[in-house]
């Protein structure tokens, strides 16, 4: 007999809620699931549960959509879609690398509010003022470059 799972168990297992899982069923990203003949819910097999652990390994990297897509659209196949495959997961990694760039801008911005307020409580009015300026410098660095993120 097949194991199976229901969807609460398959959210429990992979960390996807259950309502990502509708969600990337409705849009493709897993086919549709087989269901109970009298209950209608859905029924996970095994090989759907690897899949959607591949999928779950994905939307934790902060893979896009559309790449989640062509990433497990090739995975697989060989030749020329492994070059595409490896290409895709480099571009991932530099919208992460991006990513860390951002949260340690935004590391030292907090710390110079931080130092700031503390300055503020201390009275020390000339540091204040020197450390709100850098603050403010950092504004243009707090936003994100959005032609590269592709939406991630």
């Amino acid at each position: 007999m097949d194991v199976t799972y229901s969807i609460q168990q398959v959210s429990t297992l992979t960390g996807l809620p259950a309502s990502t899982l509708r969600y990337y069923e409705s849009i493709g990203i897993i086919e549709p699931i087989r269901r109970d003949s009298s209950s209608k819910q859905r029924v996970y097999g095994e090989d759907d549960l690897e899949l959607i652990t591949a999928i779950a390994c994905l939307n934790a990297i902060g893979m896009p959509l559309d790449d989640m897509r062509a990433y497990l659209d090739r995975r697989t196949a060989s030749g020329d879609a492994v070059r595409q495959q490896i290409e895709l997961l480099k571009s991932q990694q530099d919208r992460l690398a991006d990513e860390r760039g951002l949260l340690e801008i935004r590391q030292e911005y907090v710390a110079l509010k931080i130092a700031y307020w503390d300055a503020v409580e201390r009275g020390e009015r000339d540091r204040a003022t020197t450390l709100a300026k850098q603050a403010n410098a950092f504004i243009s660095k707090l936003k994100p470059d959005r032609s590269r993120s592709n939406g991630v």
